[in-house]
């Protein structure tokens, strides 16, 4: 079976238009510059379990005072060197703390959980200061928020795991 379908031939007239000059803009990325500060300081907050810093830098030249609820670190977490070291890492680990005073409030948890968000806070609020950083705090650890929390207790059990003793009879 053979059909012969006709050949159609379409024309098609294209009228030129007069060119228009047109002002083309190419959009320019906008320039890198530092975090926008508000009358000089930078905020971050920092949490681990049920603790949460709230850390600000205030930018002084020559300055690198640390002080959390008030107090030094030595004296809020009185003689704990490890609590204090932990607390203070993300500064010593960039060496970078004599362009800013560093307030801590921190609430909630105990000396260890409060510690560690003491450091997320401050590695928080050092990324807002320099984004170039984040590489370095992010190898060690610091930029990450650990999110184990304490287990909660369920009704008909002593804790949150433990069981009742089991009588078979």
């Amino acid at each position: 079976m053979k059909t012969d379908i006709p050949n159609l031939e379409t024309t098609t007239t294209i009228e030129e238009k007069p060119k228009e000059e047109t002002l083309t803009v190419t959009p320019q990325a906008a320039p890198v510059s530092a975090p926008k500060r508000s009358h000089g300081f930078l905020w971050a907050t920092g949490r681990r379990k049920t603790a949460v810093a709230q850390v600000r830098f205030v930018f002084k030249k020559n300055s690198g005072k640390i002080s959390i609820n008030r107090k030094s670190v030595a004296d809020y977490f009185k003689g704990n060197s490890w609590q204090e070291a932990v607390a203070v890492q993300s500064l010593e680990l960039v060496k970078t703390n004599k362009d800013f005073d560093v307030f801590v409030k921190v609430s909630g948890g105990g000396i260890t959980g409060q510690a560690e968000a003491v450091r997320y806070g401050i590695a928080r609020a050092l990324i807002q200061w320099d984004p170039k950083l984040k590489p370095q705090l992010r190898k060690a650890g610091y930029l990450t928020r650990d999110p184990r929390m304490v287990e909660r207790k369920k009704p008909g059990q002593p804790k949150a795991r433990k069981r009742f003793q089991y009588s078979k009879r």
